[in-house]
């Protein structure tokens, strides 16, 4: 019988390395797991074979760029909601925490399903643990679903013998990130709305509305007043040439995608998100948040400061602070702390380099970055409020301005037209 080397940890979280005999993987991973052991490695012992692997016939077990099934293309097509990577990680966080034992919180996971996380993705993850793989290497063979975040912190957790704590602390690090994204989606839901039902009915006030007006002026035969041409010019235009503005939009869309595609444009438009009233300062607590909460997420689990700096990097989307966090990288690999690189890209806040500083110097920097993030989700909260609060009266001004411009247009043409009636 096939003799199999294992890596396994008991619930104490202590590494247990040893052999066993059984059939196949399949089977050895299923004795660890009665033993109450959890298993992190299964492979098959040198010099041994089973009759299944010498006829090549799981090419799973040969190589990880195997053929992709549909199932793996209909897995890489979806990418997972903040909000469902959530609720997936808390559900197999309950089941471990329960004492389900992997392999069977695996099937159990994907016969729950998850909205936007489909079954395959979980019996992909069983099918390769079982076959030997820990459960962090069988979630890097799916990086459309288990970012490198993801995966190094399951890493982590293996290594250290709490991973159903990992998964708890990467449950709450989604739901706060998504928690973060729908607030600054909601303090744009309302502007955006207002916008779109204003042009629609200006649009429909000039190409429909406007015409049985200017019918009844050029029948007067009467000069109208400046306002007026000019709203008579517009709706011409607006109703002949209407089809640009499309056409238009769709090429400054394309000329926008191609710029800020190259490196440099990326910069300058990044660059200028940050630096505008109101909205840059949103925008940059919200980076700096997500900055501090994922450094420190990573650092509190064990992962490499190197690593959790290029993970974090990864992460973030603005390119002028991804260069920033780069150069912090490198410089750490020089031997410096975090805090004084940081103080060096002139970007981040002196808040945020003096509390990381002294996380340092406490030997506590997660819980220093944890407070960091803290810090700026809280202001941004009030910052969208504000920000809010200052774009509804902005919208109402214009519109108020634009109703009236039409108002004034057409009543003053009326007005002269009854004047030189009553003449």
């Amino acid at each position: 019988m096939p003799q199999f080397v294992y890596k396994a940890r008991r619930r104490s979280g202590e590494l247990v390395q040893d052999v066993l005999d059984a059939a196949d993987r399949p089977t050895a991973v299923t004795q660890l797991e009665r033993s109450g052991l959890v298993p992190v490695l299964v492979e098959l012992a040198k010099g041994a074979g089973t009759k299944t692997e010498r006829k090549g016939a799981r090419p799973a077990e040969k190589a990880a760029g195997r053929t992709p099934s549909w199932r793996d293309l209909l897995v890489r097509k979806r990418r997972p909601k903040l909000t469902e990577m959530g609720t997936f990680t808390q559900q197999l966080a309950n089941l471990l925490r329960a004492g389900m034992p992997l392999t069977p919180a695996l099937n159990s996971m994907a016969s729950i399903g998850s909205k936007n996380v489909p079954p395959e993705v979980s019996q992909q993850l069983k099918q390769d643990v079982t076959e030997g793989k820990s459960l962090s290497e069988a979630m890097a063979r799916q990086p459309r679903v288990f970012s490198d975040l993801y995966v190094n912190m399951v890493r982590a957790g293996e290594q250290s013998g709490a991973l159903v704590e990992v998964l708890q602390r990467l449950a709450s690090h989604y739901e706060r990130f998504a928690e973060v994204q729908s607030k600054f989606l909601s303090a744009l839901i309302y502007p955006a709305i207002v916008a779109s039902v204003g042009v629609v009915i200006a649009f429909f006030f000039m190409t429909t509305m406007l015409p049985k007006f200017m019918t009844i002026f050029e029948g007067m035969k009467v000069p109208l007043p400046a306002p007026t041409r000019l709203l008579i010019a517009i709706s011409h235009f607006l109703a002949g040439y209407w089809w640009l503005f499309p056409v238009v939009g769709f090429l400054l869309m394309v000329l926008f995608q191609r710029y800020i595609a190259t490196s440099e444009g990326r910069r300058n438009v990044d660059r200028l998100k940050l630096r505008l009233p109101v909205f840059g300062h949103v925008v940059q607590l919200n980076l700096f948040g997500q900055f501090a909460r994922t450094l420190g997420t990573l650092l509190q689990n064990g992962v490499p400061v190197l690593t959790a700096l290029r993970i974090t990097e990864q992460v973030i989307s603005n390119a002028v602070v991804k260069d920033a966090i780069a150069k912090t990288r490198e410089e750490v690999t020089d031997g410096k702390t975090i805090a004084q690189p940081l103080a060096r890209s002139k970007l981040f806040p002196q808040l945020m380099i003096d509390l990381i500083r002294i996380g340092e110097e406490t030997g506590d920097v997660p819980g220093a970055l944890n407070n960091v993030a803290l810090t700026y989700e809280s202001e941004l909260a009030t910052a969208l409020r504000v920000m809010t609060n200052l774009i509804e009266p902005a919208m109402i001004i214009v519109m108020a301005i634009g109703v009236g411009f039409l108002l004034y247009s057409v009543l003053s043409a009326m007005f002269t037209i009854t004047a030189n009636i009553a003449r």
